[in-house]
């Protein structure tokens, strides 16, 4: 179990390094302290190569990385060479992250003893379920062809196989049941920073602007852990619409860059890392 004595714990997520100008602000990050950690919430490329380069990139500056995948990171695409699919593709990514020394949702929590600490930080592996569901829909298959109806579809569809599960919900219930466990074994009172690439929670979907997108975007099983498991803070991505917003006053921060057509027209105000501790709050 790792320890921090100092710095602050950054977050972001959604680099998509395959875009050039992404690439370049990403090249250009550097730590604020020595002591820094980083948080990279998923979606770092398209290609086991390209996710293997950036987190070793991020690993040589930030004393500290956790890393959780997003649906990019885990998409067999045609043009890459690696061909592992599903579970098999995720464990081939969680092998490269422990050569790297970079911490994987499927390693001890490491727990952050810097300003705002001691917090366990905990990267989790969702997915999701299809239930976060239009009003009036009541299973996954209805859901879904009313998305395909007003022409929303998720390119996980295509790329995103739940190999060796039936599907992609099957695969997400059981990473949540897994999951779960974990964060129940923690010692009574353990302070946490959830961090998953999905929301959390239904709330943040409600802004979005094809609806529809949120079958893709998370699970209702999760509602309650950011009370139940006495989060600090919850850090998510996938919907690049960074904010920070609170839940039963528990701290959520959207830490997405997003696509170059999404963020070039704002800029990035913030920057690329978000500070989650210490708490400006």
């Amino acid at each position: 179990m790792t320890v921090s004595s100092g710095g602050s714990l950054l977050a972001t997520s959604d680099l998509h390094v395959t875009h050039a100008e992404n690439r370049e602000i990403v090249e250009a990050v550097r730590p604020n302290h020595p002591d820094d950690w980083l948080i990279v919430a998923g979606d770092v490329a398209d290609s086991i190569e390209d996710v293997e380069s950036t987190l070793r990139l991020l690993k040589d500056r930030f004393a500290e990385v956790i890393w959780t995948p997003g649906n990019h990171d885990l998409w067999t695409t045609p043009g890459d060479p690696v061909t592992l699919r599903g579970e098999a593709r995720y464990r081939l990514l969680v092998e490269s992250c422990r050569k790297l020394d970079v911490h994987t949702p499927e390693d001890a929590y490491p727990v952050w003893s810097g300003s705002g600490g001691p917090v366990t930080v905990a990267p989790l592996f969702l997915l999701y379920d299809y239930s976060f569901r239009p009003a009036g829909t009541t299973t996954k298959e209805t859901a879904l062809a009313a998305a395909m109806d007003a022409g929303v579809v998720c390119t996980d569809e295509y790329l995103l196989h739940p190999d060796p599960y039936p599907s992609l919900d099957a695969w997400g219930r059981a990473r949540v049941a897994e999951t779960e466990q974990r964060l129940a074994a923690l010692p009574p009172g353990t302070s946490t920073v959830l961090i998953n690439h999905w929301p959390m929670t239904r709330q943040p979907t409600r802004i979005l602007r094809y609806p529809e997108f949120a079958l893709w975007c998370g699970t209702e099983l999760t509602a309650d852990w950011h009370v139940r498991f006495n989060a600090t803070a919850v850090v998510y991505g996938h919907l690049h619409i960074p904010r920070t917003t609170y839940e039963d006053g528990v701290r959520f921060e959207e830490v997405s860059l997003g696509y170059p057509r999404e963020w070039r027209p704002r800029g990035l105000p913030r920057g690329v890392l978000r500070t989650i501790l210490p708490s400006g709050d």
